[in-house]
């Protein structure tokens, strides 16, 4: 290789640079947005885990039993008479 060939391969080498620069960027990029989609699986896969106790959680305090046990102390009785049907008639 003469002087004067490499001076003619210079823009070719900065273009290649280039390219290999971009490459590696782009890489690191997609490596990034892997490990924050894995973090978000894993962080709604939590959730949904909380999700799903509390919501156990709440059906079993809103049992008519529990809430029964808990208004004794209050004075609050449960009711032994069943709810009656009022029919209006319209006119």
């Amino acid at each position: 290789m003469t002087r004067e060939n490499l001076v003619k391969q210079i823009p070719f080498i900065f273009y290649m640079t280039f390219l290999a620069i971009m490459y590696i960027a782009n890489s690191y990029n997609a490596e990034k947005t892997i490990i924050d989609i894995s973090k978000t699986k894993k962080e709604l896969e939590e959730l949904r885990f909380e999700y799903i106790t509390t919501k156990s959680e709440l059906m079993f305090h809103s049992k008519q039993s529990e809430v029964a046990a808990k208004l004794i102390n209050s004075g609050v009785k449960e009711s032994v008479v069943p709810p009656a049907k009022l029919y209006v008639k319209v006119p």
